[in-house]
Order: structure tokens, then C-alpha cells, then sequence
């Protein structure tokens, strides 16, 4: 309406009738359209609440850093495995004894920073390498090979499984620094080491992986655990049988996420409101909870990570928000491209084309990063492959590519997070990602 009185006026050439009208117009009409857009917002507002998104309070974000640069006061992002931040200890005795069995050892966690391709080639090779272990006794001469780290895997499937006990639906997390650590494991030695000794050092030349080679690098998610009291005495639930104690969130902070640590027999639900965390429980006794704050994230003046932040965030929008809240899946190619777009780290990279081909017809160039989500229907062998080619997309929502999700580096972890996520909405089908 603004526009079509701007138009009229600029129309009028009869100066006097154009301010009489700009004067009636301004006091009436303009007044009227800002009331009306007014309205028109707030309905669009509530609509928009009425489809709150609570899982936002649970988005896991995760970054890697250098062991020497790790912040212990940072504001949200904490050691995936408590004590990485510090310098790692061998155990001599252990090691001396391994190779007295011929049996191998694993010495160390290494950082590969390559892609999942290259390190799938490695793995596969089983090459090994020549390295050195440095004691106060002298310098040994070892023979070592690389093999998947599954460490950090596993901490993903402990998180899983806390989700569960809590009630809350699960979502894949896009964590492609946990998937790049391999295991120093060490298989022959020049000479057996003494026991007294201390090991003062350990290097392995990787030969033509030596520039992917990071030892002081640890993952990093913005998850703590904390030890929680009960704010007050545990009160009889409605069913008479169980109990509830009440956890205040004043002091952790209620913006963040929280998470029961506890056994399945321990915990019969937990209800989350604005400022308490309410645990349905058979214990009749106050206690201390194990609780896993998943912090939200705060704008860094000084950015110490050398590597970007990633997360498995959706995007804020309507029709996600709705989708979500609907228990059937459109089984069609438009919904594919909805699941791929709906994910925030996902704007580099957009799906080309979707197929259903045979299983021997199958070359992926991605991998699951849900593993331990088992489908107890139906069998691998009785699934046909849906196969999804992505693309670089042009640019994002800015206007701008991500170079972040463009990096080789990463580019098949985000290929596969896309895939996984896809995954949990096709069951019936194995699918697998690759480039167009």
C-alpha cells in the first residue's frame, strides 16, 4: 500500500493538491498499513511459536585444537575424553610385556588430517612403519601400523544411549575430527625395552602421511559433565511407586541442554521446565546426579581452534519446524533435498540427484556415522542401495560459498553426514553418497 501511494503522489504534478494529499494520506492511510503489517507479523509470530523446536537446546558442537592451545576455561567447548588435555603417558611395563607375547600394543592417538578416502587407502594397505621409542635407557628402534581409533566413536555411542535413557530423539552428530584418529600400534621392536626405563619420546615416520601427521591434536564438543545435587527432599511421584528430585539450572545456566547420566534402572523419565530438570526416579534418597551439560554456544573474541566449528544445527525455518512434528516420511526426492537443507553445515554442498540401484552396482565415498544404530527388521542383505550424488553448490543463504564445507579436508565427513541423517528417515533402503 506504501508503494501504490508513493506512485500516486509522484503522479500528481499539481504541487498544492500534492502536499493537501501527503497531509491527508500521512495521517489516515499510512497509519492504517503499519497497524495492518503490524497484525500481520504477529500472527505470522504465533503461528511460528506454536511450533517451537526444543531440540535446539541440545545441538552438539565440535571443533579440534591443538593440545597446547586447549582454553580449560573455555565457554563452551570442553575435551570429548577427560584428560586429552594433558601430555599422554606410556605404559613401559605393558608395552615390555607385549612384545615378550608378540603381541601388538597400542602406543598413542594420532590426528590424520586427510580425507576419508586417503585414510580408508591407508587402512586398507596395512603398511607399516618405522619409528623410534626414546627411553633413559636408549633409543629403540620399533616397527608400528596405523589402524582406526574407535575411542571417539565410542563416546558418540554412549552419548546415543544417554539420548535414549533421557527420552529425546536422536540426531546424527557431525563430528569429522573424531573419524580422522588413528591408533600408533606397535608391532615389532630392534631390541626389548627395560622395564626401569622411562619413555621420554615416540616418533613414526609415516612416510609419503608425514605432512597429515598431527600428534598434539584432541577433539573438542561442547559437552561437560557435572555433578549435580538435588535442590530440596525427593517427593513422592503421581503412581505412588517412584520419586522425583529436582535439579535447579539457575547456576549451570537454563539456556544450555541437559542430559541424566545414569543407568536405565536408575531413571523411569526426565521432564525438562524453564529452570529445573525434574528426574522420575525409584531412589527415595537425595544424592548427587551425573549430568551432561550441553552448552550453548558464545561469540569468541579471540578464536584460539585451528580448526573450524561444526555442528549438527538445523536451520530456524518454518517448514522444517513443521516437518519435524510429523510422523510420516514423503517418500519422494523433494523431501531428500528438504533433509539435506535443513542441516546449517550442510549450505556448501546441495544434493544433484537420488537412485535406487543394485547392491553390486554400489561404490560409496561415504561412511556411517551412525554404526551403532542396529535395524532389528530388516537385513543388509535385503535392502536395495539409494544412491545420492551431491555438488557444490554455488552459494549459501549469504550469497557466499562455505569454504569450511568445501575443504577437502572435510568434504566426504560432510557427504556422510548428509547420508547418515538421510539414513534415519529411509531404513528400508542402505544409502550411500558419492560426487556427481
Amino acid at each position: 500500500m506504501k508503494e501504490l501511494v508513493r506512485d500516486r503522489l509522484s503522479a500528481m504534478t499539481d504541487l498544492e493538491q500534492r502536499r493537501l494529499l501527503k497531509g491527508i494520506v500521512s495521517e489516515l492511510f499510512l497509519q492504517l498499513a503499519d497497524h495492518q503489517e503490524d497484525r500481520l507479523r504477529r500472527v505470522e509470530q504465533r503461528v511460528f511459536d506454536e511450533l517451537e523446536d526444543m531440540g535446539e537446546s541440545h545441538d552438539v558442537y565440535v571443533c579440534a585444537s591443538a593440545r597446547a592451545d586447549i582454553d580449560p576455561v573455555h565457554d563452551f567447548l570442553y575435551p570429548m575424553i577427560p584428560g586429552d588435555e594433558h601430555e599422554p603417558a606410556y605404559d613401559l611395563t605393558a608395552i615390555v610385556h607385549a612384545v615378550k607375547r608378540r603381541e601388538p600394543v597400542t602406543l598413542l592417538r594420532m590426528f590424520m588430517a586427510c580425507d576419508y578416502l586417503q585414510l580408508k587407502q591407508l587402512y586398507a594397505s596395512g603398511r607399516t612403519f618405522r619409528g623410534e621409542l626414546v627411553t633413559t635407557a636408549g633409543t629403540i628402534g620399533i616397527t608400528a601400523k596405523l589402524e582406526p581409533c574407535g575411542d571417539y566413536v565410542g563416546e558418540i555411542e554412549r552419548l546415543y544411549r544417554i539420548f535414549l535413557r533421557n527420552g529425546l530423539p536422536w540426531r546424527t552428530v557431525y563430528h569429522p575430527y573424531a573419524y580422522k584418529f588413528a591408533n600408533v600400534v606397535l608391532v615389532g621392536s630392534d631390541r626389548l625395552p627395560e622395564e626401569g626405563a622411562e619413555v621420554l619420546a615416540l616418533t613414526v615416520d609415516c612416510e609419503e602421511y608425514e605432512p597429515y601427521k598431527k600428534p598434539d591434536v584432541v577433539p573438542l564438543w561442547n559437552i561437560e559433565r557435572i555433578a549435580m545435587k538435588n535442590s530440596g527432599f525427593p517427593v513422592p511421584a503421581r503412581d505412588r511407586v517412584h520419586y522425583e528430585h529436582v535439579l535447579s539450572l539457575r547456576k549451570t545456566g537454563e539456556e544450555n541442554g541437559y542430559l541424566v547420566d545414569a543407568s536405565e534402572g536408575d531413571v523411569r523419565y526426565v521432564k525438562r521446565s524453564a529452570d529445573e530438570l525434574t528426574i522420575v526416579t525409584p531412589r527415595e534418597k537425595s544424592g548427587v546426579w551425573q549430568v551432561l551439560k550441553l552448552a550453548r554456544p558464545k561469540p569468541q573474541r579471540i578464536n584460539v581452534t585451528a580448526y573450524p566449528i561444526h555442528s549438527n544445527r538445523r536451520t530456524n525455518d518454518f517448514i522444517g519446524r513443521f516437518a519435524r512434528r510429523q510422523p510420516l516420511v514423503v517418500r519422494a526426492k523433494g523431501e531428500l533435498i528438504r533433509i539435506a537443507r535443513s542441516l546449517a553445515d550442510a549450505e556448501g554442498i546441495e544434493l544433484a540427484d537420488a537412485a535406487v540401484v543394485n547392491r553390486e552396482a554400489a561404490v560409496s565415498q561415504t561412511y556411517a556415522m551412525n554404526p551403532f544404530i542396529d535395524d532389528q527388521v530388516r537385513t543388509v542383505s535385503d535392502k536395495k542401495v539409494m544412491r545420492l550424488t551431491f555438488r557444490p553448490c554455488e552459494s549459501g543463504e549469504d550469497g557466499r560459498v562455505k569454504a569450511a564445507s568445501l575443504s577437502p579436508f572435510v568434504r566426504y565427513d560432510l557427504m556422510s553426514f548428509i547420508v547418515s541423517e538421510i539414513q534415519m528417515y529411509f531404513p528400508e533402503y542402505e544409502c550411500e553418497g558419492a560426487w556427481a
